[in-house]
């Protein structure tokens, strides 16, 4: 219903008498009307087209009018439905109400007092239609005032296309990439660019919980299904409904959660642990890892009906090494962010500058941030010169890690290894500062070191 157009009102009522006088009534008075005689005719009108008003009888044969209440509520929950009957009662009234009606009225009615009530009905119809396309036009403003994620390399423009192409459908997303590329940066602008921006964007790490710890959190549990379940819990897939939920390390979960996760995507809805009900789910899920799925699948550590589940749009993000282009680029954000938020304003000379374009970011954009940050907070005036960088920056390697290694044709785990110790050693042991450095938390820190056999 537009501004300019007549209200149109549905009348219902299995006497054709009735249906008659009505119709004459309301259309005198300013409404598009149309009519069905009986409850079987009303549904029969419902589906050839929404009206903006539904005035039903109560009491008709086969179809009721409270049947024809709960039709109107399941296509369009908004749509206001007045009832009329000449048997009222209490009991009929009150269930009515509760049913959703506008408003209930008995026959013999005033035509006066039954207009006025489809007057506002009408205006109540009209405010709900204004406020749905205000709020669409919040949101796309809101959507065309998201910032882009940082980068002008072709490599990054190429992922952004694919984000934009794919944010307006509810398409399940695997991103993918090295630690620190940046995948929960394009998860939350795919969220943002996405007709769900206006609700909830969840995430989880699958590789900072334990297994039954994560089940709680991704399901939600029921009181007493474990030792400390109290109460009943919600699980994060409920949170986030009709929002989007980021996956993060999907890699990482176990053959067990991964069953209940291929439920999720193929039936749509979660059973809380502890359970037996399961509950339908409008989410949409975006995945994300660092790790090879195919070997993983090869290997039988991931299961291959999940992954195909999964990656039903992928998007590969580059490392950093492979888009030095956009370093100049990223550096200024955080400079500008930390002037923001720390009152810290400093600038890099361009020998610093220099220095962060030749080195290789194995930990990408997440040690970039961090390099910047330590940078700030040490160098000593305006401007950050070299010695302000992290040493391992400054001295450029005459060859990559993994040709320092004593393997061959290494696997990604002995990369991902090699290279957790590597920057152990440079943050002198110091596990939270590693983790920091690596893009990830402490726990993952430690759940991969002790997956490859190091010793605390």
């Amino acid at each position: 219903m537009t501004s300019r157009a007549l209200p149109s009102v549905l009348v219902v009522d299995d006497e054709a008498g009735i249906l008659e006088t009505l119709r004459i009534l309301l259309r005198n008075e300013g409404f598009a009307v149309r009519t069905a005689l009986g409850g079987t005719a009303g549904l029969a009108a419902l589906d050839e087209a929404l009206p903006d008003i539904v005035l039903s009888d109560i009491r008709m044969p086969t179809i009721s009018g409270i049947e024809i209440l709960a039709a109107v509520k399941e296509r369009d929950p908004g749509l206001p439905v007045v009832l009329m009957t000449a048997q009222a009662s209490m009991q009929s009234a009150i269930q009515a109400v509760n049913e959703g009606a506008f408003y209930y009225i008995q026959k013999p009615f005033r035509n006066d007092e039954l207009v006025a009530i489809l007057r506002r009905a009408a205006e109540t119809r009209q405010l709900k239609v204004e406020n749905v396309v205000l709020r669409q036009e919040l949101q796309r403003r809101d959507r065309a005032t998201v910032q882009r994620p940082v980068g002008g390399s072709r490599a990054w423009q190429k992922v952004l296309e694919v984000v934009e192409t794919v944010a307006p459908t509810d398409s399940t997303v695997l991103i993918t990439g090295e630690s620190g590329t940046g995948k929960e940066v394009i998860a939350r602008w795919l969220h943002d660019l996405s007709p769900r921006a206006g609700n909830q964007f969840m995430s989880i790490n699958c590789g900072a919980l334990p297994e039954s710890l994560l089940e709680s959190e991704l399901f939600g549990h029921v009181k007493g299904a474990f030792t400390g379940a109290v109460k009943d819990k919600t699980g994060l897939f409920a949170a986030a409904s009709k929002g989007s939920f980021f996956l993060d390390e999907i890699g990482e979960t176990t053959p067990a959660t991964q069953v209940k996760l291929l439920r999720v995507l193929q039936q749509r809805e979660i059973i809380p642990v502890g359970g037996t009900e399961a509950q339908p789910i409008d989410v949409r899920l975006i995945a994300a890892t660092n790790r090879d799925l195919d070997d993983e699948i090869k290997r039988g550590s991931f299961r291959g009906d999940l992954y195909y589940r999964l990656n039903v749009i992928a998007i590969h993000l580059p490392p950093l090494r492979d888009r030095r282009d956009d370093i100049p680029l990223l550096a200024e954000r955080f400079l500008t962010r930390l002037a923001e938020t720390r009152c810290l304003e400093k600038r890099l000379a361009p020998t610093a500058l220099e220095a962060l374009q030749g080195y290789d970011w194995p930990g990408n954009v997440r040690e970039l941030e961090n390099a910047i940050e330590r940078a700030v907070i040490m160098a000593d005036g305006d401007t950050i010169e070299p010695g302000a960088l992290p040493e391992r920056v400054v001295q450029r390697r005459a060859e990559p890690l993994v040709a320092e290694r004593t393997f061959t044709n290494p696997t990604l785990d002995a990369v991902e290894r090699a290279y957790i110790l590597w920057v152990l050693q440079g943050e002198g042991g110091n596990k939270t500062r590693a983790a920091s450095t690596l893009g990830i938390d402490a726990s993952t820190l430690y759940h991969k070191l002790a997956r490859y056999g190091v010793e605390a």
